[in-house]
């Protein structure tokens, strides 16, 4: 049955972003093994960087999209919007994933772009070699920043700006994969945010910019939306204000999404599984019977596409939230990064 909030999840932001005594202590604990983590991954870029790890081609123009902590950061719905950038000029994106997680992050690349060629595999070359023979013209790799062994010709690096919250240590004593030095290697930065607000993200990119040396944009990720899971039948967010709402995820991060729904003026309840889940006949009945009891379920387009097939018809149907990216910063330098990515080869 689902929880009012992840036992594992709960305990992670407490160590993440509390400042309390005891989580400070807990965090001091794992130093040791953050500093065996960072060292780790320290030694594998400098291998990478000198040439004493081979790094491998792709045979078609690439976009590598990812970040340097663990959790939603925005890098998949900018992984979708870039692809749909190239899509709306005319080429074929292919989109490559890893592979992990039961193929639902690739279902939802490919019901939101069906143009695309979506392969996930966790040799990017073999999938970016499947891509082309399927007729892709540019690659979209997603999640792929720390894929130091196949050259991209843009590395976009996604940092959230709703990570400010978080202690910036490495795992597992915080979210962090790489430190900010690891931002050397991006050639172009956007910030994300989602309940954040525009203030923190604008000083966020401000920080970066020091950094980084390359351009930073800021994007909002913003509910605009909501669509019947088997009718797609369209309700505006302002519809939910007063009513009784369950907010149902198997994600990352499900914080923004419930903050999100909450911000709709709905009473929300809360319901979590771990990432990646496969909803079980169990899971399922209990959703139905929440649907029943409640005004609305609201759940991610991660789950919608886990869901919808197997959704019982005797049941309201469920509302699945759709984000949209709005650049509020820097899109335009976005716009013509992406460009370059392509127009050496005739494709623009």
């Amino acid at each position: 049955m689902a929880q009012r909030r992840g036992d594992t999840h709960r305990l992670i932001r407490w160590l993440w972003t509390s400042r309390r005594l005891d989580a400070r202590l807990a965090r001091t604990a794992l130093l040791p093994v953050s500093a065996l983590w960072r060292s780790w991954m320290g030694a594998r870029a400098t291998a990478y960087s000198r040439g004493w790890l081979p790094v491998q081609d792709l045979p078609l123009p690439s976009v590598a999209v990812g970040n340097l902590t663990v959790g939603g950061s925005g890098k998949t719905p900018l992984a979708m919007w870039i692809a749909q950038f190239y899509a709306e000029r005319g080429l074929v994106p292919g989109i490559l994933l890893r592979g992990y997680g039961g193929g639902d992050e690739a279902a939802v690349h490919a019901r939101a772009l069906p143009a695309a060629q979506v392969v996930p595999d966790a040799d990017r070359v073999a999938g970016a070699e499947r891509a082309l023979a399927r007729g892709a013209q540019v690659l979209v790799l997603d999640d792929a920043f720390q894929r130091l062994d196949v050259r991209r010709d843009l590395n976009v690096l996604v940092v959230s700006a709703e990570t400010t919250r978080a202690v910036r240590w490495p795992l597992p004593a915080g979210p962090w994969r790489e430190g900010l030095e690891a931002i050397r290697r991006a050639d172009l930065v956007v910030i994300t945010r989602k309940r954040a607000s525009r203030e923190a993200a604008e000083t966020l990119a401000e920080e970066l910019r020091g950094v980084a040396g390359v351009p930073v944009a800021v994007a909002h990720l913003g509910l605009t939306r909501f669509e019947g899971l088997v009718s797609g039948a369209v309700t505006a967010p302002a519809a939910l204000a007063g009513r009784r709402v369950v907010a149902a995820s198997a994600i990352a991060d499900p914080e923004a999404f419930v903050a999100q729904t909450k911000a709709t003026g709905a009473q929300v309840q809360v319901a979590t599984w771990k990432d990646h889940h496969q909803y079980r006949p169990e899971d399922i009945a209990w959703l139905a019977q929440a649907a029943r009891r409640a005004d609305h379920v609201v759940i991610t387009e991660k789950d919608a596409v886990k869901l919808r097939g197997v959704w019982p018809a005797s049941a309201p149907e469920p509302l699945v939230a759709r984000l949209d990216l709005t650049w509020e910063e820097g899109g335009d330098a976005v716009a013509r990064a992406l460009e370059a990515v392509v127009t050496p080869a005739g494709g623009l």
